[in-house]
C-alpha cells in the first residue's frame, strides 16, 4: 500500500487568496501566512493555482509564489495562467516542485513536449478535468509529465484502469467519507480541494481518522521503538536540538515515552520537564515551535539528535541559541563557509533596516539599483583580469569583492542564500 498526502490548495485571485476557481470569496488576505499555516499543521504538499486575468496579476502571483516558498518546508506544485514556456519557468524558478499544465487548455497540450525536454518530466504535471481528455492525450500525459491532478468529475477507477501516473485529486466535495473513499483509491497519491483546504483543518487529526480507515498517510515514522533506546534512572532521553539548515546546536532537553511518540505524530518538537514533571511542546506560549525534520539516535541508542526548523529563539532569555556563553575559544569557526555567508548577508540586512553614517553598504541602497547593478558588473569584470594574474591571491581578493556585492543585490531584489542554494540542489 502506497503512502497518501493531503495537500490543502491555495487560489490566487488579485493577491489573494479566495475559495474556489469560480468563487471569489476571499479566504485571506496573507496568501503567504495561510501557506504557512498549511505547513505548520501538518500538510504534506501545497497546490498552488493562479487565477490572474492579466500579465501584472500574473507577476504578483508569481512573486507570492516565490515568497511561499520560503516559508513553507514541504513540496509546492503550481499552474494557471501558464501561456509559453517562460510561464513554466517562472513557477519552476519561484519554488515548485512542479509546474501543472491544464490539458483543458489546447495551448498546454501544444507546450508539454517543449516545457518536459527543457525542464525535465519531472518538473511537469497535467490537470485533468475529465476522463475523455486523458483518453485522447493519454500519450503525451505519461511521456512528458510524471503527475496528473484530477478536478474530480467521474469515477475514479476509470482513471487508474488507463494509466499508472499517480494522481493527486482535487474536489469541491465537503464530505468526509467521500474523502476517504478517494484516498482509499488505487493510485491515488493524494487529495485536495475544499475539504483538505479548510482553514480550522487539524491534518495530524484528520491522519489518524485516515489511520482508523486503514488508510497509510505521509507522516514521520520511527523505526525504533522507544522500549529500545537506552534511558536514565527516570525513563528520560537527553536530545540535542540543532537548526538543520546551519547545524548550529539550539537546545538540548529531555524525552520520555510520551514527548517522543507526541514529537513523532505531531512533526513538533515535545519535551519531558524535569522541574515540572509534565509534558510540554516546544513555543506552545511563546510561538517559537520547532518543526521537526529529521530524529537520529547515537550508536550507545542513549542519545537523540533532532535537526529542526526553528521559529525564532530556541532560549528562553531570547538568544538564539541557549549556548550563546563560551568559556573558552572562539564561538564559531570564523571560516565555515555557510556561517560567513550568512553573517555578511544578516549585517547587509541590519545595514539596510538600520542604516549607519558613514557605511559603504548604506551608499550601495542610497545610490538604488543600478549602482548596485554597475559594482556587480565591475567586480565581475575584475576578476576576470585577475584570473589572467597567476598570483592566485589577486583572484581570491577580487571573488570576494564580487561575492559581498552579490549579496548587497540579493538584499535589494529579496533574495536569500537559502533561495540560491535550493535552486542550486534543484538543478
Amino acid at each position: 500500500m502506497s503512502y497518501k498526502r493531503l495537500t490543502p490548495c491555495i487560489f490566487i485571485a488579485q493577491g489573494k487568496a479566495v475559495k474556489w476557481f469560480d468563487n471569489d470569496t476571499v479566504l485571506s488576505e496573507d496568501v503567504v501566512a495561510l501557506a504557512k499555516q498549511y505547513c505548520d499543521r501538518g500538510a504534506d504538499e501545497l497546490i498552488v493555482f493562479d487565477l490572474s486575468s492579466s500579465d501584472e496579476e500574473h507577476d504578483e502571483a508569481i512573486d507570492l509564489m516565490r515568497k511561499i516558498s520560503r516559508v513553507i518546508s514541504i513540496p509546492m506544485i503550481a499552474g494557471g495562467n501558464i501561456r509559453r514556456a517562460e510561464d513554466v519557468k517562472k513557477i519552476l524558478y519561484a519554488g515548485a516542485k512542479r509546474a501543472i499544465l491544464n490539458f483543458s487548455k489546447a495551448l498546454s497540450i501544444d507546450l508539454i513536449q517543449e516545457v518536459s525536454l527543457r525542464f525535465g518530466k519531472e518538473r511537469i504535471a497535467v490537470s485533468l478535468n475529465d476522463f475523455d481528455t486523458l483518453f485522447k492525450q493519454q500519450h503525451l500525459i505519461e511521456e512528458y509529465s510524471t503527475e496528473i491532478v484530477f478536478m474530480h468529475r467521474l469515477d475514479l477507477n476509470s482513471v487508474m484502469n488507463v494509466t499508472e501516473l499517480p494522481c493527486v485529486v482535487l474536489t469541491d466535495t465537503m464530505e468526509q467519507s467521500e474523502i476517504l473513499r478517494i484516498l482509499k483509491c488505487d493510485g491515488i497519491k493524494g487529495v485536495s480541494g475544499l475539504f483538505i483546504s479548510d482553514l480550522n483543518m487539524d491534518f495530524n487529526e484528520f491522519k489518524e481518522v485516515c489511520a482508523d480507515e486503514g488508510i497509510q498517510m505521509t507522516s514521520f515514522e520511527s523505526i525504533l521503538d522507544f522500549s529500545e533506546l537506552k534511558l536514565d534512572a527516570n525513563g528520560l532521553i537527553p536530545v540535542i536540538v540543532q537548526d538543520y539548515k546551519t547545524s548550529e546546536v539550539l537546545m538540548m532537553a529531555y524525552m520520555n515515552e510520551e514527548a517522543f511518540e507526541n514529537t513523532v505524530k505531531t512533526g513538533r518538537m515535545t519535551y519531558f520537564s524535569r522541574s515540572r514533571q509534565c509534558q510540554w511542546v516546544k513555543g506552545e506560549t511563546s510561538g517559537h515551535f520547532q518543526y521537526v525534520k529529521s530524529l537520529a539516535v547515537d550508536c550507545d541508542k542513549d542519545t537523540l539528535l533532532a535537526k529542526v526548523e526553528q521559529v525564532g529563539a530556541a532560549c528562553h532569555t531570547g538568544n538564539r541559541s541557549c549556548f550563546y556563553t563560551t568559556i573558552v575559544g572562539a564561538d564559531y569557526d570564523a571560516k565555515n563557509p555557510l556561517q560567513v555567508f550568512e553573517s555578511v548577508y544578516r549585517t547587509i540586512l541590519d545595514r539596510r533596516e538600520h542604516p549607519k553614517e558613514g557605511s559603504y553598504t548604506n551608499y550601495l541602497f542610497e545610490k538604488g539599483i543600478d549602482k548596485i547593478l554597475k559594482k556587480v558588473g565591475e567586480e565581475a569584470t575584475e576578476i576576470i583580469i585577475a584570473a589572467k594574474n597567476p598570483n592566485p591571491e589577486e583572484i581570491k581578493y577580487e571573488i570576494a569583492d564580487f561575492l559581498y556585492h552579490a549579496m548587497v543585490l540579493m538584499a535589494e531584489r529579496g533574495v536569500t542564500w537559502e533561495d540560491i542554494t535550493g535552486e542550486l540542489s534543484d538543478r
